[in-house]
């Protein structure tokens, strides 16, 4: 990630971003609520990538270098709060479930802007206890640092539909099966197929949000058929992907 530039508080505002459009890295004071109301918003840090469309909220806490990254046209809704509030004690990046209530408490709470009234420190009540109900989704893809599995994992992003097996790739680049596997479970937290698969999930949401039909993302990500990327669509976010 380049250098990152020190940005000490971020309003509480609601404002469009278009299709391709991003933020280079940066880091707040406050801790961030991020809804994208239309398309799917990407942050990304040196620890991974996670992507939220409008059926989620990015949360992002102080002092976390980040960069965002707009697929299709977004509607974004930012919300600041300070260090004393942090209803879900995270100290990391995470992807949350947005109920249509805390949709329209968030799209609501940001219509007021800065302005600091009753009726908004109500409504900032409220919808903090939504966020503290709302649990995590996994839709982190994280980073590799090994350079060996770094190299792995780039030329997955490039082309998600690359269906060579662990062992092949470490031919390539000069690594056994065996060293990738140990490296996936204490670098990436998982296995890599579960890996591969966060990745095609993440790139499907990607091309959703540019409008591909379902065919073609299923094709593009590497599923056989329409209806494997469907079920593993379906068993990860509880939604078609028409749906998204």
């Amino acid at each position: 990630m380049s250098k990152s530039r020190h940005m000490p508080v971020a309003p509480t505002t609601h404002k469009e971003l278009a299709a391709g459009s991003g933020i280079d890295a940066h880091r707040h004071d406050d801790n961030q609520i991020l809804y994208a109301a239309t398309g799917v918003l990407a942050v990304r840090t040196d620890a991974g990538r996670w992507l939220a469309p409008a059926t989620k909220a990015l949360w992002v806490p102080a002092g976390v270098t980040h960069e965002h990254r707009a697929y299709g046209r977004i509607e974004l809704h930012l919300i600041g709060l300070p260090l004393t509030q942090n209803p879900l004690g995270l100290d990391h990046p995470a992807v949350l479930a947005v109920g249509p209530l805390l949709r329209e408490l968030i799209i609501g709470y940001t219509a007021y802007g800065d302005r600091d009234t009753p009726e908004r420190r109500r409504l900032l009540t409220v919808l903090l206890d939504q966020l503290r109900q709302s649990p995590q989704e996994p839709i982190r893809l994280p980073a590799a640092r090994d350079p060996r599995l770094a190299a792995v994992c780039a030329r997955l992003d490039a082309d998600p539909a690359d269906g060579r097996t662990l062992g092949e790739f470490g031919v390539e680049f000069g690594a056994s099966e065996r060293t990738l596997s140990r490296l996936c479970r204490a670098e990436l937290g998982m296995s890599f197929p579960q890996w591969r698969t966060q990745l095609r999930l993440q790139h499907a949401l990607i091309l959703l949000a540019e409008d591909l039909p379902v065919t073609t993302v299923a094709h593009r990500c590497g599923w056989a058929t329409p209806s494997a990327f469907i079920d593993v669509f379906r068993r990860a976010f509880g939604r078609t992907p028409g749906r998204v």
